[in-house]
């Protein structure tokens, strides 16, 4: 349950990280453009003929600010959005679809409650027995101030529904409405009684946001140092995104009132005040105290640490573990990307981390303390150190102060990393034994080691069935570093090999397969209806494996074992032909003790099944039968019975009759790679049907021109060892007449 969790988390730290992307860039273009149409700044400079009122730099520079703020006014709608897209698992662009609808319609569910309430009066003002910044205007809808809380309930809820539902199947007349297409139509339904909700419990979320952010802000420096120990915890975990998020962009991190507008979150409030900076003295240091101590960490901190590391490497190592450290240092100075430093010495020394939790959390206190108000888009740099510090001015943002405290954490960081390696021997890099390779760690080693685990874990409880059978099917195909893709139809597991060459068919046929199939590179092997499962665990066997190869000397004899298969086949059928008419000579032929007759689905040509353009149909691999070409492009039930299930691609389905002949109706041949296109299916799985029902539809026109054959088998595929096919109509046939027989005789 606490992985489970982890992962969601995991999930939704990550589902942030899209959204967050483009802060960035509407930061810059907010900080180039506030700071030079800055009056100012531009008479202190002199540049009134270059960026002064009406000229075309100072034009295009309004613009620039003006795109800036629209990106941070509605931050919440781009958070709706990017996390539906992140958390979805499939389709994701329905899902960006769905949020953006969701978020209207939950917006103007609660602007029509506020009206009806009476919180917002007919001539649109707000009532005057309403708090101050408790409504604000969403998109030009007047509705609850929820701020990007709003986005991430939307993208969150948005998410799960279409994760729910984007596959779903609804009944014949409603069935244009399924799938993808009915993800928009329930989210609207869902967010517009989620908008009535938000009515009545929002006010009392707000108050508990409040509240939580009080006990940081209102435990005044102390807090600040509390949130800055937590962020830096949770880094190795990927949830410091959802962290820090809140205080950012909510009323968590608290509310100010600029320019006669409530701003909520630290990051919101800065850009807003920079916006109008015109008008501000100096810049909230209540606001940025939950980034502008990253700048002292980032830009020295950190560097001492590389130094350190540097100068305790062995000397032999000292040139590539500098080169290494070099690098990793000019990222974290320039871009304020972290990882390659500290999960380096994580590894190796959780000890070193912990000095620099508390370190890091500390320069966060420090900065609130000497009111430093440097602001950031992503993360504390030297490229947002400059525009949101020095080109504001110290006079603002107090950005000098940086530099004397950044010098002593520098120190700070130096000595005491220099000391702890020394003293204990860490392996930092450079420090390694001398059969281990100098590098730097990033999240993807984390995520590696996390996945060695969980494999080792998984391997010690399991040997369960479905992973030995993995695995044995991995090493008939020569192992994963053979494997190119994994896909399946109804019956078949469809792999692409490297090198068929190094496919063992008798250890695929040991699997419980009823037979191989060889084209090219591509290998079918025939398992039947649980072929779905048998691929999902095949993916999950090889996502957790190395890459190997396997080769046995039966593979040699893949082409000697396929002739002899076949060879036996037709001796097997010559010896029940022969039997027969022996039979019949004798006068001792067997009468069947029941017969079931089972009909055509289509209206076309039946024939033998022996016929179809397919060796695994053709061998009976999976079942015997008949073929019918369609000349229709409808198919029905062929007796009554149940729709056990309908391939994802929508070209074969499941059915049993009545009587309990289990069957296997496979439109065309190859048609798995039409993805679903030319098919129209009619019922779902579970439904019961009567004979003549129609199952679905087709477009005949584009089966012929984009499938191998439109032949289609229609298979018994769990027939007992006393039951016989025997096909009644070879030729014409209408869809309901009967097309074979499955004859019963006593054991």
């Amino acid at each position: 349950m606490k992985d489970k969790i982890f992962g969601v988390l995991q999930r939704v730290g990550r589902s942030f990280m899209l959204p967050i992307a483009i802060l960035p860039v509407a930061g810059l273009l907010l900080g180039l453009g506030s700071s030079f149409t800055n009056t100012t700044t531009i008479e202190t400079y002199g540049l009134q003929w270059l960026l002064g009122d009406k000229t075309i730099l100072h034009a295009l520079l309004v613009i620039m600010n003006a795109v800036g703020s629209a990106i941070f006014d509605n931050l919440p709608l781009i958070f709706a959005v990017g996390v539906a897209i992140g958390m979805a698992k499939k389709e994701k662009e329905v899902s960006a679809l769905s949020a953006v609808i969701a978020y209207f319609v939950m917006n103007v569910s609660i602007n029509a409650m506020l009206k009806i309430s009476g919180k917002i009066l007919a001539d649109g003002s707000i009532a005057k027995d309403v708090l101050d910044g408790t409504i604000t205007s969403v998109c030009g809808i007047q509705s609850l101030q929820m701020g990007v809380f709003g986005g991430i309930i939307v993208g969150l809820g948005v998410a799960a529904l279409h994760n729910r539902f984007y596959k779903i199947e609804l009944p014949n007349a409603l069935s244009f409405f399924g799938g993808t297409r009915f993800v928009p139509i329930i989210s609207t339904v869902v967010y517009l009684f989620v908008g009535i909700l938000m009515y009545f419990i929002w006010p009392t979320v707000q108050n508990g946001i409040y509240a939580l952010g009080g006990v940081v802000t209102g435990t005044g420096y102390f807090g600040t140092l509390l949130f800055g120990i937590i962020k830096r915890a949770l880094i190795p975990f990927g949830l410091h995104h959802v962290f820090y998020m809140p205080f950012w962009q909510t009323a968590v991190g608290g509310t100010m009132e600029v320019a006669g507008h409530m701003v909520e979150g630290g990051q919101n409030i800065f850009f807003a005040q920079l916006a109008d900076s015109a008008n501000i003295a100096h810049f909230s240091a209540d606001a940025t105290r939950y980034f502008s101590g990253e700048f002292i960490f980032m830009i020295f901190g950190l560097p001492g640490a590389a130094l350190a590391m540097y100068k305790c490497a062995k000397p032999e190592k000292k040139k590539q573990a500098g080169s290494l450290l070099l690098s990793a240092t000019l990222a974290c100075m320039f871009t304020g990307i972290t990882e390659p430093l500290e999960f380096s010495f994580l590894f190796v020394a959780p000890a070193l981390f912990a000095v620099q939790v508390v370190l890091a959390g500390s320069a966060y206190m420090i900065a609130h303390i000497l009111n430093i108000a440097v602001g950031l888009t992503f993360s504390g740099g030297l490229l947002d150190f400059f525009l949101f510090g020095i080109l504001q001015g110290n006079e603002k943002t107090s950005w000098m102060l940086v530099i004397p405290v950044g010098i002593v954490y520098f120190l700070l960081y130096y000595f005491i990393f220099s000391f702890l390696i020394k003293k204990f021997d860490f392996k930092t890099p450079g420090r390694e034994d001398d059969d281990t390779e100098t590098k730097l760690y990033t999240k993807a080693d984390v995520n590696e080691r996390k996945a060695a685990k969980d494999v080792k874990n998984s391997d010690e409880k399991a040997g369960s069935v479905a992973d030995e059978l993995s695995q044995t099917i991995s090493r008939g195909l020569g192992g994963k570093a053979n494997i190119s893709d994994v896909d399946c139809c109804a019956t078949r597991l469809r792999i692409t090999v490297i090198d068929p060459d190094k496919v063992n068919d008798a250890l695929l046929k040991s699997t419980g397969a009823s037979g191989v199939v060889h084209k090219g590179q591509g290998v079918q092997i025939i398992y039947g209806p649980r072929v779905t499962v048998i691929k999902s665990n095949l993916e999950d066997y090889l996502a957790s494996v190395t890459e190997e190869h396997f080769e046995d000397d039966a593979v040699e004899n893949n082409t000697a074992d396929a002739d002899e298969a076949k060879n036996e086949n037709a001796a097997s059928d010559k010896a029940q032909e022969s039997d027969v008419k022996a039979e019949k000579e004798a006068g001792d032929v067997k009468e069947p003790t029941s017969t079931v007759i089972i009909s055509s689905p289509m209206t076309g040509i039946a024939a033998d099944l022996s016929t179809a353009p397919d060796e695994a149909f053709a061998g009976k691999m999976m079942g015997d039968g008949a073929v019918v070409t369609p000349e229709e492009g409808v198919v029905v039930a062929p007796e009554d019975g149940t729709v056990l299930f309908v391939f994802d691609t929508k070209h074969a389905l499941g059915f049993t009759t009545d009587s309990g002949i289990g069957m296997i109706i496979h439109v065309g041949i190859d048609t798995v790679k039409l993805e679903g296109k030319g098919f129209d299916v009619q019922v779902e799985a579970g439904c019961h049907v009567n004979k003549g029902d129609v199952l679905m539809k087709l477009d005949l026109d584009y089966l012929k021109a984009n499938a191998p054959s439109v032949t289609t088998p229609v298979i018994c595929t769990e027939l007992k060892d006393n039951q016989k096919i025997r096909l009644i109509t070879d030729g014409p046939i209408k869809a309901g007449e009967p097309l074979y027989a499955v004859d019963t005789y006593e054991k």
